[in-house]
């Protein structure tokens, strides 16, 4: 299928000059594209400092009010909520326009953290992040499904690239934010703040983004598959917290039972949740959807490196927080310098990519499993290298990516296609991090545990989770055809 160009499909098309200028970031800021990319730029930035503020202001909200034994479903909640809100982007009402969502979508994470900010209870704060996680989802699905209305097409990689820096931002300042209100009560500062900014963006909606034509085929709602989908997110969601190696592995796998069984209902059903070709390894769009996918699970994994660097190197916590950052930062420098690539070159970045974060994945193995104090830039080093390269690869090929997903979609499949990209981090974090989980606590980190444990944890962890992005490299060299 020949992708269509996507400048005629909103009310208000983006002008030629735009158009034909060459594709740079700065391009984003034009006075004509300047409204359209605050709009989209500040629901992602919603979504990623509350994704960071919140975690680090979680134990204070236990400490404050209590509720331990329901710490973990903070994020479990957050992200089945938003899974969901990305998918309402595609399955909307046809009476409720992009614009409209958009407007829903940050009334509804209004709501979410003004809950959360008067919360009385633990109980109480999951209501209210089930609430932000669906009014998030919704915004970071609405960043993708508008890029195509919003920006002429040699943009769309840099757009994306935006969104990477966005969350890049967020990794290296969320906890430097969260900790401003860690005292006591004032956790519930963390929320309050996030209203003006989400009410403004639901205030303009209408103004800054353009009116777009609903062009979606009309179908229903395919209820099975959105079922045992968020059924899947729940259980690996649940996983990821889940300190019993045994239930969480099994847990992982009744997941992946309903992940299974959703695309063989998607691939025999008239009723589709994914755009045409997405379950099908045939087809460019499914294995670019894959390719996403196992991407974000390598990377998932660097969820202990702060745990391997305060146990086995004697890196203090907050540095170790900052390290791990680097992972976001390679994301985001790789994404600007190569997001003007396109054809071969984006074909060939891709690959590279994939080989970059397995390498770089690879290589962490033993550089955190070998014990000893790290006293020095020379001694950390190597591993600030393989750090900054890990997420690298995923910057190198995330813009590409989803430029191709937008091209390969079908003309009335367009914002099921953008909101599964969405969708797709969302699993691929899920799965990331109870996979993770289970390999380091089968590789002795928690029985025998101490630091034969953590070592050998370590050598385990990053030495497995390198396949999934060698697997993503192995399907990125299949020829697309057509």
């Amino acid at each position: 299928m020949s992708p269509q160009s996507s400048a005629g499909r909103s009310a208000k098309p983006v002008p030629d000059p735009v158009a034909a200028q060459p594709p740079s970031v700065f391009r984003l800021f034009s006075r004509a594209l300047l409204p359209g990319t605050l709009m989209l730029g500040g629901g992602v930035t919603l979504f990623a400092v509350e994704t960071y503020v919140t975690a680090t202001v979680a134990p204070s909200i236990v400490r404050d009010i209590g509720g331990l034994e329901l710490f973990a479903w903070v994020t479990t909640l957050y992200v089945a909520a938003a899974v969901l809100g990305s998918m309402f982007v595609a399955l909307r009402p046809r009476a409720l326009g992009l614009r409209g969502v958009y407007t829903v979508g940050a009334l509804v994470f209004s709501a979410g953290s003004l809950i959360c900010a008067l919360a009385p209870s633990m109980a109480v704060v999951l209501l209210g992040r089930a609430v932000q996680g669906l009014g998030a989802g919704m915004l970071s699905g609405l960043a993708y499904a508008f890029i195509r209305h919003v920006y002429p097409e040699p943009l769309w990689r840099k757009a994306s690239t935006l969104y990477a820096a966005i969350w890049g931002v967020a990794t290296f300042l969320g906890p430097t934010a969260g900790g401003l209100f860690a005292d006591g009560s004032n956790w519930r500062h963390a929320f309050f703040v996030l209203l003006p900014p989400a009410l403004l963006m639901a205030a303009f909606a209408r103004r800054l983004l353009p009116a777009v034509l609903d062009d979606r085929a009309k179908d229903r709602t395919p209820l099975a598959q959105i079922g045992l989908l968020l059924s899947a997110v729940l259980l690996v969601s649940t996983a990821g917290t889940e300190a019993r190696p045994g239930v969480k592995a099994l847990l992982l796998t009744a997941s992946l039972a309903l992940t299974t069984a959703m695309v063989v209902v998607e691939r025999r059903g008239s009723t589709r949740l994914l755009p045409c070709g997405a379950v099908l390894i045939g087809q460019p769009i499914a294995r670019l959807y894959l390719i996403m996918a196992a991407l974000i699970v390598t990377v998932s994994s660097d969820v202990y490196i702060p745990y391997f660097l305060q146990t086995l190197h004697g890196v203090p916590p907050l540095m170790s927080g900052y390290l791990v950052a680097l992972v976001a930062l390679g994301w985001t420098l790789t994404a600007f310098f190569t997001g003007t690539l396109s054809g071969r070159r984006a074909v060939l970045a891709v690959t590279a990519g994939c080989v970059l974060e397995a390498g770089a994945t690879f290589a962490l193995a033993p550089l955190l499993a070998n014990g000893g104090p790290w006293d020095g830039l020379a001694v950390m080093a190597p591993a600030i290298l393989a750090m900054l390269l890990m997420g690298g690869g995923v910057g190198l090929c995330w813009a590409h990516l989803v430029a191709g997903v937008l091209k390969w979609a079908g003309e009335a499949e367009q914002d099921k296609a953008s909101a599964a990209i969405a969708t797709m981090q969302s699993l691929g974090g899920a799965f990331g991090a109870a996979l993770a989980g289970v390999i380091a606590n089968g590789a002795g980190l928690v029985d025998p545990g101490g630091i034969g444990g953590a070592q050998s944890a370590a050598y385990w962890l990053y030495g497995a989770m390198a396949v999934p992005a060698v697997l993503a490299a192995l399907v990125s060299l299949v020829p697309n055809r057509g």
